[in-house]
C-alpha cells in the first residue's frame, strides 16, 4: 500500500467470506439464513451477510448451547 491510502473494512461479507469466518461450510451459512439464524441484506442479486450479524448469531447460537 502506498503512503497515504488507507484501507476500509467491509461492513458486508460475501457468504463465502462469512463462512471462513464462521469456520462453517457455505451450506451450514445457508442454513444459517434458512432457519433465520444469521440475518443478511440483498442487494441486487448477492446476498450479504453483515459483520454484526456474525456477532448476533455467534451469541444466539451460544446462548442457546448454554
Amino acid at each position: 500500500m502506498n503512503e497515504g491510502e488507507y484501507s476500509i473494512p467491509p461492513v458486508l461479507y460475501r457468504v463465502e467470506e462469512a463462512a471462513e469466518a464462521l469456520r462453517l461450510s457455505r451450506s451450514a451459512v445457508y442454513e444459517l439464513i434458512r432457519s433465520d439464524q444469521l440475518r443478511t441484506v440483498k442487494i441486487g442479486r448477492r446476498r450479504l451477510v453483515p459483520i454484526a450479524a456474525l456477532a448476533e448469531c455467534v451469541s444466539m447460537l451460544a446462548d442457546g448451547a448454554a
